[in-house]
């Protein structure tokens, strides 16, 4: 045992510091972010372009760290974390998919998607297809997804304040998401698309920056650089050495390997098809812009996951697993109980005050996103037949954010305590499998036809939600949503192995059954915009 390790065991407790100094430094960050808010909204215009998406008037190094943003949600910073610190090598292959599932959807679908929409993902799905039905179908794969993803920061969010105050009833981490659904729709309605990006691009930078310093101390505390990190990982793991060889999670039979393939797939393809994600790249004016914001989000993903695996092998070494697992927030404390080792409680305090901007930030980006898809996709396209005005999509967007906020409060009380880079894998799985394939088609396949499309949106979308109902995830395990029932008799917890190659071939099965739209100009016409970007102000309505 070396000498790290065994101060390590000698040390049982961490701090967590004052619940006063916590919440006084939680308020500074809520009122200088809501001020940030405030202030862009007398910028802000009732039209539809500045609400959803900020006017395209954000340059392409803004909306990278805005994307970015968007991308390092709580389930990258706590989730990922803390999956490293208990799982090692099995933890970091969350960092690896979530990098890579950024670059296939930058460099696949990113630029394509933009120069052929306008305000949401369903612009481009219906472009040369039917628009009511294939934006009403659009329209709740983005609900769907929306509200799997917020749930997961829901959660999130629970367990990071139920830590700092040490708070270890089920009511109270309750009241702790009532309050982060609250503040989320206050955010969108005050300071809509704007706003956030805003919001986004100083959290970015607070939480790289954050991360960067905890590396730092960690190096310091431990002497040696990161090989001496991971000798005292594995000294104070009881796993040992398991830590940095693939298979302590995935790696115990059959089964959980083909989970671990359900879950690669999930990440690698499900970023591709996340809407909020995709969402951001109307915020830019030009093709141009958007390739800059391409460059500078994977060089500030690519820096963070890089320093995610420090802070997950730093946690396990100077914290241990089993603190991390008996602290209130669980797995999703290991970052935060690391930081408060290396530099203190008000550190600790600073760094759960950017985690908690994180999620308000990354729920306000989910719920404008869902609005949007409501107001612009099902009330203006299919109930009023694209003759609703700007003002009157914003009001119904206004709605429909506070209804997905109570929602989302409802929905993240019932999944606290699990890992949220878990309930994000979920988010990713369904948007892989209900959104990737129409997507790819539609860009790519001249053939593909509103049959083909509806077939790939509902078949991906509800083979992926049965599956996961019926999956280990939801009942019939310990760290189920539901431990006490069991009516789980799909076998993995991530569904995307089967349902992402349901979506592919749903899409192609409906194209071959379906008639031709014989939208031959439209198609033309999308295939030279999403090269080219030309006309892509153009709104199309047939």
């Amino acid at each position: 045992m070396t000498l790290h390790s065994t101060i390590l065991a000698a040390e049982n407790t961490i701090e967590t510091g004052n619940p006063i100094l916590n919440i006084a430094i939680f308020v500074i960050f809520i009122v200088a972010t809501m001020t940030i808010v405030v202030r862009a909204t007398r910028q802000t215009s009732q039209k539809g372009s500045d609400f959803y998406t900020g006017g395209a008037s954000f340059s392409g190094w803004q909306n990278g760290l805005a994307i970015a943003g968007d991308y390092l949600s709580a389930a990258a910073f706590l989730g990922v974390t803390g999956a490293i610190a208990l799982y090692g090598y099995d933890g970091f292959l969350y960092s690896v998919g979530f990098l890579i599932a950024l670059l296939v959807a930058l460099v696949l679908v990113a630029e394509p998607l933009r120069n052929t929409g306008k305000f949401t993902m369903a612009d481009v799905l219906s472009f040369r297809l039917k628009q009511r039905p294939v934006r009403t179908a659009a329209a709740m794969s983005t609900l769907m997804i929306s509200l799997f993803y917020l749930i997961a920061q829901m959660a999130g969010a629970g367990g990071l304040v139920a830590l700092l105050l040490g708070i270890s009833g089920k009511a109270a981490q309750a009241g702790v998401v009532a309050i982060v659904g609250v503040l989320m729709i206050i955010y969108v309605l005050v300071g809509g698309m704007k706003g956030t990006t805003y919001v986004q691009m100083i959290k970015a930078v607070l939480l790289v920056g954050g991360s960067i310093i905890i590396a730092l101390l960690t190096f310091w505390f431990i002497k040696g650089g990161f090989n001496a990190v991971v000798e005292t990982a594995i000294a104070n793991h009881p796993k040992g050495e398991a830590i940095v060889n693939p298979g302590l999670k995935y790696g115990k039979n059959e089964l959980t390997k083909l989970d671990f393939i359900s879950l690669g797939a999930a990440l690698v393809f499900g970023t591709a098809g996340l809407p909020h994600v995709l969402m951001r790249f109307y915020t830019v004016p030009t093709a141009r812009e958007a390739r800059r914001s391409v460059t500078w989000t994977i060089g500030i993903v690519a820096l963070f996951f890089l320093l995610t695996v420090v802070m997950g092998y730093g946690a396990a070494a100077l914290v241990g697993p089993e603190q991390i697992q008996a602290a209130p927030g669980g797995v999703n404390s290991a970052v935060l109980l690391l930081s408060s080792r290396v530099g203190g409680t008000i550190f600790m305090a600073c760094i759960s005050a950017i985690a908690f901007a994180t999620i308000l930030a990354v729920v306000a980006g989910l719920a404008i996103t869902a609005s949007a898809s409501v107001a612009h996709d099902l009330y203006n396209s299919v109930l009023r037949n694209g003759q609703a005005t700007e003002e009157e999509q914003v009001r119904v967007s206004r709605i429909t954010v506070v209804v997905i906020g109570v929602l989302a409060i409802v929905l993240g009380i019932g999944a606290m305590g699990q890992n949220i880079a878990f309930l994000v894998a979920l988010a990713f799985g369904i948007a892989a499998s209900a959104n990737l394939p129409t997507i790819l088609y539609s860009l790519y396949w001249k053939k593909f036809n509103t049959t083909g499309a509806l077939f790939s949106i509902y078949g991906g979308l509800l083979t992926s939600i049965v599956l996961i109902i019926f999956s280990p995830a939801v009942s019939g395990a310990e760290t189920a949503m539901i431990p006490s029932m069991d009516f789980a008799w799909f076998p993995l917890t991530n569904p995307s192995v089967v349902a992402i190659p349901a979506g592919f071939l749903l899409g192609i099965i409906g194209t071959l059954v379906g008639k031709p739209d014989n939208y031959d100009e439209l198609a033309a016409e999308m295939e030279v915009r999403s090269l080219t970007g030309v006309g892509v102000e153009k709104a199309v309505q047939h």
